[in-house]
């Protein structure tokens, strides 16, 4: 079984502290993105992986993150070791709003990261540097985390996304649960599809009127 793939992508980690919610998207060329590239996890952390993904390196980071480590940490000791990190793109934020990034050399180009107050940004096999920066503008303007990563993904689109076209995108928002306050969290997912981006945000539209009742 392959457990590793080569993809450029474009995607974004986030936290909320206001609602206490993480999230994370993501969109690329290859088929069913959010199968092994984003992760989150309410009250620990959100992440993504890409460039030469590998779903191990998820499982390993939240691990870490439920642990009690700081992101930076955190990444360190995934990539301490790791033959293969000049491949990889990885970006991750902890339950305090602390972000760290990696974009390995040999990753395709355009690539790139940046990095925010309470969110990171991250990309390979893009068209330019021009994608981050749209999705940073996109984020920044405001609203429910879900709303603002929606955004971030059609600006990032809109900018040129990946070089190749783009075939599947994935939003997850990891709620903060208090008792009385029993708010879903949000999994969704286009594996494949013409217009991708498009197609999420209507699904995303669709669950919120329907289980939030927006």
């Amino acid at each position: 079984m392959k457990r590793s793939a080569l993809s450029g992508t474009f995607s974004m980690v986030a936290f909320d502290l206001d609602s206490g919610d993480f999230g994370v998207c993501s969109a690329t060329y290859t088929l069913a993105v959010g199968a092994s590239v984003i992760w989150a996890e309410p009250d620990i952390g959100a992440l993504a992986v890409q460039g030469l993904t590998n779903a191990a390196f998820g499982c390993r980071c939240l691990k870490l993150l439920r642990d009690g480590l700081p992101a930076e940490t955190v990444l360190e000791s995934v990539l301490q070791g790791d033959i293969l990190k000049d491949h990889r793109q990885i970006i991750l934020i902890d339950r305090s709003g602390s972000v760290a990034a990696h974009t390995g050399s040999l990753t395709h180009f355009w690539r790139g990261h940046l990095i925010g107050d309470g969110y990171a940004i991250a990309g390979n096999m893009l068209t330019g540097p021009e994608v981050l920066d749209s999705m940073k503008v996109a984020y920044e303007y405001g609203g429910s985390i879900e709303d603002r990563l929606m955004r971030a993904l059609e600006a990032g689109y809109g900018a040129g996304g990946d070089r190749r076209g783009t075939r599947s995108a994935a939003l997850k928002v990891a709620k903060h649960i208090p008792l009385s306050d029993a708010r879903p969290n949000i999994d969704l997912r286009v594996d494949y599809h013409d217009k991708p981006i498009l197609e999420l945000a209507k699904i995303l539209s669709i669950y919120k009127r329907e289980y939030v009742g927006e």
